[in-house]
């Protein structure tokens, strides 16, 4: 059974800070691109960051130069450091793998900025 748990979530102030966990089971995680997405109230889900199996990155323009996505292919983990966030980061943040047809969602972890 596949299973994606992210953590890390909660309420910040602007300008602070985050790290979101998403730690996966279940499948051979190497193998997997990794992505973290975000659903603010009222928006369409948006692709915030990607890393490749081999760990190129690929970030959102909104959160270039804030946000850092990394895996630890040990631990079956996946992380978003969010540095000085901003009110309109406040959304539902989401893990992704995905391999070839496999597409792998986890439940979601509300993060929100605001003082």
């Amino acid at each position: 059974q596949v299973q994606l748990v992210e953590s890390g979530g909660g309420l910040v102030q602007p300008g602070g800070s985050l790290r979101l966990s998403c730690a996966a089971s279940g499948i051979i995680f190497s193998n997997y691109a990794m992505a973290w997405y975000r659903q603010a109230p009222g928006k369409q889900r948006e692709l915030v960051a990607v890393i490749s199996r081999g760990g190129s990155t690929n970030y959102t323009d909104s959160v270039k130069g804030r946000f850092t996505i990394s895996r630890d292919n040990a631990k079956n983990t996946v992380y978003l450091q969010m540095n000085s966030l901003k009110p309109e980061d406040t959304a539902v943040y989401s893990c992704n793998a995905r391999w070839v047809r496999n597409n792998y969602w986890g439940q979601g972890t509300q993060v929100t900025v605001s003082s």
